[in-house]
């Protein structure tokens, strides 16, 4: 997880979405960590994220988040099958199993559906720190992601 992750290519969006769902493999790291950033920035969007699978909570999250005065609150992964809503004008996904989920899914629906490559820090090892680091990289990504993709341009 070294270095700055490539950029996917970008999609010209003319304004926020007024309905986002982030989409990962278990709900756990890159989409709830998605969700609570675009939350913060995109005041008046309704945002969710869903995995292809529920995995568990992982505190690492919950400390990178702390970091920058967000959190997860109550949160507790949960898949596409658990969720309220199903119907978003953009699903953002975070990984290809999720990618091709997300496919499927809206496969007979009209739903913009953008890919987002981003590495899955709990593959990260090191000591503590070196661990946080990968996960404040792809929260840094995500936020980055997020101001430039998906907030108003004008």
């Amino acid at each position: 997880m070294e270095g700055v992750f490539p950029a996917p290519p970008l999609e010209a969006r003319p304004r926020t979405p007024r309905s986002i769902l982030f989409m990962c493999r278990m709900n756990a790291v890159r989409s709830p960590m998605a969700e609570i950033i675009a939350r913060s920035l995109l005041p008046g969007t309704y945002v969710a994220s869903a995995g292809v699978r529920p995995g568990e909570r992982d505190p690492f999250v919950d400390a990178v988040l702390d970091e920058v005065g967000l959190s997860l609150g109550r949160h507790a992964p949960h898949s596409l099958d658990e969720l309220e809503d199903d119907y978003f004008d953009l699903i953002v996904t975070l990984a290809p199993e999720a990618h091709h989920a997300a496919l499927e899914l809206t496969r007979s629906m009209a739903v913009d559906v953008m890919y987002w490559p981003t590495p899955d820090p709990t593959v990260a090892s090191g000591t503590r720190e070196q661990i946080l680091s990968s996960y404040r990289d792809v929260r840094e990504f995500l936020k980055t992601l997020i101001e430039k993709r998906l907030k108003d341009t004008g």
